[in-house]
């Protein structure tokens, strides 16, 4: 018997399983890619919020107690807090648009072996019901849908975290540039 906590739960997830296991297996594994990517765009939207700001304050306090800023070695110091701080909030993008570019490959896959499910059942089966084919070719259409909404989504986010990163990059430039 199951608890009355879950009886919710069990009707907020049972769509959501039904819709998995009508696009196959292949679906579960899209999944896992968009489960992986979202948690990266998380800990880079964290890290820009949370991390970033205090280390840039500490490079940026840093330059400004140095007591001459015009020498090589004030100047290499200057880009060695750029690099890190260009590594650091790259970290992770390539990544996350690896495996965006992976969703609409995993979803034409799922339709593949959908659509080669279909034609077993119909091979064996001796049947060319239209109605059977069209509820079929559906199904396996579903993991296609799926990894383009995914991938379209993933694309968005990551093009704003490139975007901000590079904003942020400059503007990190720019403060080490000005003096008091």
């Amino acid at each position: 018997m199951q608890a009355d906590w879950l009886m919710p739960l069990n009707d907020l997830f049972l769509p959501l399983i039904e819709f998995m296991d009508q696009g196959g297996a292949v679906l579960w594994w899209l999944a896992a890619v968009v489960a992986v990517y979202w948690l990266l765009v998380i800990e880079r939207i964290l890290y820009l919020v949370f991390t970033f700001p205090k280390q840039r304050k500490q490079w940026i306090e840093q330059w400004h107690q140095r007591s001459e800023h015009h020498s090589w070695h004030a100047h290499a110091i200057k880009q060695g807090w750029i690099g890190q701080a260009h590594i650091a909030l790259t970290q992770n993008l390539n990544v996350i648009k690896v495996m965006v570019s992976i969703c609409p490959m995993l979803g034409l896959l799922g339709t593949v072996t959908g659509m080669i499910s279909v034609f077993d059942v119909m091979a064996t089966q001796g049947s060319s019901d239209p109605k059977l084919m069209a509820s079929g070719i559906s199904l396996a259409t579903l993991p296609t849908m799926a990894g383009m909404v995914a991938a379209l989504a993933g694309m968005f986010v990551h093009a704003r975290l490139v975007k901000t990163c590079r904003l942020l990059e400059m503007k990190l430039e720019k403060s080490l540039r000005s003096q008091r």
